[in-house]
C-alpha cells in the first residue's frame, strides 16, 4: 500500500537507540536494537532527538557560566554540547550530583570505548562495529550492525518554549498530566528564544560537513538533515489555536510546549539585523550577528529611514550593541560577564583632572515609569501596551516609546523592565583612560572596576584611541538581563463568523397589531450565530431577485414535541398540553390579565401554511429549550378553523412577538406565487446559505372572521314554513376586542353574507343577505327537500361573511335541529 519508494524505520528514543545498559550492577551492555537497524527492510536509523544541550543554572557562578559562556542562548555554547557536555564528556550519577554539579567523566576502562556509553557520540556509534557485553565482558562477535550502513534521521527534534528548555528538552509541562515536568532548573517562564536557539544550533551544526561525515557505504551524510523533523507543527490554525480553549482544551499547553506553530514563522533577530546590514551595503564577511538571539514576529519600516535607524530601534528594544572590531561589525547582546578586572593602578592618569571620573545622574532626570507600545501578531497586529514602573523613587516622569514590531506582550514587558533598569543602573557612569596594553577591550565589553572597596561592573560605551585609550562606560547590572516575562495575556481574536442557513418561516396570519397593515404576511428567522441582519428577496421567477426588506431580530422558533389535539374555543382549554422545543429563547407563565392582553401568543402550523394562534398562561420548563404549556386559549384572532385534530408532532411553532417582521407587499401582490430567498444581509442573494421558499400571500389578515351564535330553530316556537336563520357578526378589527361597545365595528366595506344549504358535500342552494339573518323560504325548502322542514329534521348550513378584497371569509358550519 505504501509503495517501494517509502522509507521505513522505527523512531527510537534518544535514550534507547544506542543500546541497553541496565543500572542493576550487572555491567550488561546490549545493542538491543541492532538487529532492527541492520534489517534490510529498515531504511534508516530513526531517533527522537531530545538530547540536552545545556546545564544552565541561576546566577552566574555555576560551572558553564564560569567557563565564560555569555548566556544559555549563545549558539557556540549550545553547539559545544551537541558532541560534548552531558551525555558525551560526563554524566550526573544522581540527582544530588546534578544539584551540586558534581560531574562524572564518561570512561570505559581498559576497553577504551567510551562512546559505548555516550548517547551523544553519534559519529562513533555509527562508524564502529558493536559488541555486546553480557556481564560486562565484551563478546568476540559483533552484532548485526554494519558500520556506516544506514543514515540517521531525527524523526523528532525539538525543545519546549520554556525557560532553560535546552537543559532537558524531552519534558513537557501539562498540569493535567501525571508526566508533567519542567526542565532541570527551569523557572517555568515562557521562552520562545530558547526553542529557536536550540533548533538553529542543531540544524546549523549538522549542516557543517566537518560535523557530519560521509558514509563509505551509501555515499551520503551520517545525519540526513533534509528529513529531520522539527517537533512539533500543528495543523490547527494559529492564532485560533491556542487561543480558542473552548474549542481545543490543550490550548493552554501551547505557551510552554514544543509547538512551533505561531513561533517558527517569526524572523530571528540575527537574520533581521544581517538583512538590514546587507541593505546598507555591508559585505557579508564584515557582519557578525552570532552574538544575537531572539526573534521578531513582525517588523514594519513605515517611513523612509536608514538601515542604521532601523537597527537602532531593534537594539533599544532587545538590548544589544554594535561594535566595530578587527574590520567587522559585531553585534552582541548586553548582560555579558566581565572580561577583565581593573584596579585604579591599571588606569592612565590624564594631564588634567582625576584618573577616574564617576558621575551619578539625578533621579529627577530619570523616568519613574516606562511605557512601550508594540503590536500583537495573535490579534491581527493590534497595538498592545506594556509598562515598567519603579515605586520608591523621587521622580514622576513617565517615558513612552512605540516600536513598529510584533512581539508577545509578556516578552515585551520583560524587555521594558530591562530598559527601565538599564536607565537607572546606567545613571552611574565613568570616564577613565586605559593603557594601549588593553587594546583587546572593545566597546560593549564589560569590566569590573575595583573602587572604594567595591567591585563596580562597567559596560564600555565608547573608546577613543590616542596616546591612551579614553573610555566612557556605564554601570551594568547583569541581573537586569535575566528577568521573568510579564503575565500572559489572552488574545482577543476577531473571529471570522461562519453563518449557516437560517431557519426561515413565512406566515400568513390575521392582523396582530394596529401598525401592521392587515394584508401583509410576516417573516420569522432563526440562525446561530445570528448574522445581525436578515434580508428578504423575492422574484416571480427563479432569477432576478429584488430586495424587499430586512430585519434584525432573531425569532423564537421551535417544533411540537407531540401531537396537539383540537380543543374548545372562547374559553380556557384545560384538557390539552402544548409541548414544544424552542431553538433559542424562553417562555414564562403570565397572569390571566396579561394573557388577555395578548401575551404568550404562538402560531402552530397544523397543516402546510395553515396557522392556529394559541395563547398559553402557564409555561413549565421540562428540559433545556423544552416547555410544557397549559391553560390555553385556542383559535385566537379567528383561527379556530385552522385547529388541527391533531397538529402533528414536529409541526413548526413560532412565538408571536416583535421579532417578526412585516413584509411590505401591496394588496395587488396577493395571490401571486412568489419565490423568496432569505439570508444574511451581509451576503449576496446568490450565496448558498440563503434559503429558498415558494410562498403565495393570500391576505389572511383581510379575511372576515367566521360568524358566531347561529340560532337553533328549536329554541323558538315555530310552525312549518319560512325559516329565518340568525347569527351574530364578528369583526377582524382589533378594536372589536372591547367590552364597552354595543356592537363590533364593521371591518368590511359592505356587510354581506352567503348561506350555503348543504346536502352532505353538495351545496343545494346559496342564500345571500346583507344582514345577520337570512330567510330560507318554505318554497325553497320544498324544492330542496320535497317538503318544508319540521320537528325532527336537521339541516346543515355554512355561513360566510364576504369581503370585497378576498371574497368569502372563514366559514361557520352548523347543523340546525328542528
Amino acid at each position: 500500500m505504501l509503495g517501494a519508494g517509502t522509507a521505513i524505520s522505527y523512531a527510537a528514543d534518544w535514550s534507547e537507540y544506542f543500546g541497553h545498559q541496565p543500572s542493576d550492577g550487572s555491567g550488561d551492555v546490549f545493542f538491543h536494537l541492532d538487529r532492527l537497524w541492520a534489517d534490510p527492510e529498515i531504511d534508516f536509523v530513526g531517533i527522537d532527538n531530545y538530547m540536552p544541550l545545556s546545564d544552565w543554572r541561576d546566577g552566574f557562578e555555576h560551572l558553564d557560566a564560569q567557563e565564560g559562556w555569555p548566556a544559555i542562548y549563545d549558539r557556540a555554547y549550545l553547539q559545544a554540547n551537541i558532541a560534548g557536555g552531558e551525555g558525551f564528556d560526563w554524566f550526573y550519577a544522581s540527582a544530588a550530583d546534578r544539584s551540586a554539579q558534581v560531574r562524572t567523566t564518561i570512561t570505559d576502562g581498559a576497553a577504551a570505548k567510551p562512546w559505548v556509553f555516550r548517547y551523544k557520540d553519534l559519529s562513533a556509534w555509527w562508524s564502529n562495529a558493536h559488541y555486546d557485553r553480557p556481564g560486562g565482558v565484551e563478546s568476540g562477535t559483533p552484532t548485526a550492525w554494519a558500520p556506516q550502513s544506514k543514515p540517521i534521521w531525527f524523526t523528532e527534534l525539538g525543545c519546549p518554549a520554556i525557560d532553560r528548555g535546552t537543559n532537558q528538552p524531552n519534558v513537557f509541562f501539562d498540569p493535567k498530566s501525571s508526566e508533567s515536568f519542567t526542565p532541570h532548573f527551569s523557572r517555568g517562564w515562557r521562552d520562545d528564544a530558547i526553542q529557536r536557539a536550540y533548533l538553529e544550533a542543531t540544524w546549523l551544526w549538522w549542516g557543517v560537513p566537518a560535523n557530519n561525515p560521509v558514509s563509505s557505504v551509501y555515499g551520503g551524510r551520517m545525519v540526513h538533515v533534509p528529513e529531520c523533523a522539527a517537533w512539533t507543527w500543528d495543523a490547527r490554525p494559529y492564532p485560533f489555536f491556542p487561543a480558542l480553549t473552548d474549542v481545543w482544551t490543550d490550548g493552554a499547553n501551547w505557551r510552554l510546549g514544543h509547538w512551533l506553530t505561531g513561533r517558527l514563522g517569526a524572523v530571528s533577530l540575527a537574520a533581521l539585523v544581517r538583512h538590514l546590514c546587507l541593505r546598507a551595503g555591508l559585505p557579508e564577511d564584515r557582519i557578525d550577528v552570532t552574538g544575537l538571539w531572539g526573534a521578531v514576529e513582525g517588523y514594519a519600516i513605515g517611513v523612509l529611514e536608514s538601515p542604521r535607524a532601523s537597527i537602532t530601534t531593534l537594539s533599544r528594544h532587545f538590548g544589544f550593541d554594535a561594535v566595530e572590531t578587527e574590520g567587522v561589525i559585531r553585534f552582541v547582546m548586553r548582560g555579558r560577564a566581565s572580561a577583565a578586572t581593573l584596579a585604579p593602578d591599571d588606569l592612565v592618569a590624564a594631564r588634567e583632572g582625576d584618573v577616574l571620573e564617576l558621575t551619578r545622574g539625578q533621579e529627577t532626570e530619570l523616568p519613574q515609569a516606562l511605557k512601550w507600545q508594540v503590536a500583537r501578531a495573535d490579534e491581527d497586529y493590534e497595538a498592545a501596551q506594556v509598562e515598567a514602573r519603579r515605586i520608591t523613587v523621587d521622580t514622576t516622569r513617565i517615558a513612552s516609546e512605540s516600536f513598529p514590531m510584533a512581539v508577545p506582550p509578556e516578552e515585551a514587558e520583560r524587555r521594558c523592565r530591562r530598559a527601565l533598569m538599564e536607565a537607572w543602573t546606567g545613571r552611574e557612569s565613568a570616564v577613565f583612560r586605559l593603557p594601549p596594553s588593553r587594546l583587546a577591550l572593545d566597546p560593549a565589553d564589560v569590566v569590573t572596576l575595583a573602587h572604594d572597596g567595591r567591585a563596580v561592573p562597567l559596560r564600555f560605551v565608547s573608546i577613543a584611541d590616542a596616546d591612551a585609550r579614553g573610555v566612557e562606560a556605564v554601570r551594568q547590572d547583569r541581573e537586569a538581563y535575566d528577568l521573568p516575562p510579564g503575565a500572559p495575556r489572552p488574545s482577543a481574536l476577531s473571529q471570522a463568523v461562519v453563518f449557516g442557513a437560517p431557519e426561515a418561516v413565512l406566515l400568513d396570519l390575521p392582523q396582530l397589531t394596529e401598525d401592521q397593515p392587515a394584508h401583509r404576511p410576516m417573516v420569522a428567522a432563526h440562525a446561530v450565530p445570528w448574522p445581525g441582519e436578515m434580508a428578504v428577496f423575492r422574484s416571480p421567477s427563479t432569477d432576478g431577485f429584488e430586495p424587499l426588506t430586512s430585519f434584525g431580530t432573531r425569532a423564537r422558533i421551535g417544533a411540537l414535541v407531540s401531537d396537539f389535539y383540537a380543543g374548545p374555543t372562547s374559553r380556557f382549554d384545560l384538557g390539552n398540553a402544548l409541548v414544544v422545543d424552542l431553538l433559542t429563547g424562553t417562555l414564562e407563565s403570565v397572569t390571566d390579565l396579561t394573557l388577555f392582553g395578548g401575551a404568550n401568543a404562538l402560531a402552530i402550523e397544523s397543516a402546510r401554511g395553515v396557522w392556529e394562534i394559541v395563547q398559553a398562561g402557564v409555561a413549565e420548563l421540562l428540559a433545556p429549550g423544552r416547555y410544557r404549556l397549559t391553560r390555553l386559549l385556542r383559535g385566537q384572532r379567528g383561527t379556530e378553523n385552522a385547529m388541527g385534530n391533531p397538529a402533528p408532532a414536529g409541526a413548526r411553532v413560532v412565538a408571536l412577538d416583535d421579532s417578526l417582521a412585516s413584509l411590505p407587499i401591496a394588496e395587488a401582490d396577493l395571490g401571486i406565487p412568489w419565490n423568496w430567498r432569505i439570508g444574511p444581509a451581509s451576503r449576496p442573494v446568490s450565496d448558498e446559505i440563503y434559503v429558498a421558499q415558494a410562498f403565495t400571500p393570500a391576505g389572511v389578515g383581510l379575511r372576515p372572521f367566521s360568524v358566531a351564535h347561529v340560532e337553533q330553530p328549536w329554541r323558538r316556537p315555530r310552525t312549518s314554513g319560512d325559516l329565518t336563520i340568525r347569527w351574530t357578526r364578528r369583526s377582524r378589527a382589533l378594536a372589536a376586542d372591547s367590552w364597552g361597545g354595543l356592537e363590533v365595528p364593521l371591518a368590511e366595506e359592505l356587510e354581506a353574507y352567503e348561506v350555503e344549504i348543504l346536502d352532505g358535500a353538495t351545496v343545494k342552494r346559496v342564500l345571500s343577505t346583507t344582514t345577520s339573518s337570512a330567510v330560507y323560504s318554505s318554497a325553497d325548502q320544498t324544492a330542496d327537500w320535497g317538503a318544508p322542514l319540521g320537528p325532527g329534521d336537521t339541516l346543515d348550513i355554512r355561513i360566510s361573511q364576504l369581503s370585497a378584497l378576498v371574497g368569502r371569509g372563514a366559514p361557520k358550519t352548523v347543523t340546525l335541529t328542528f
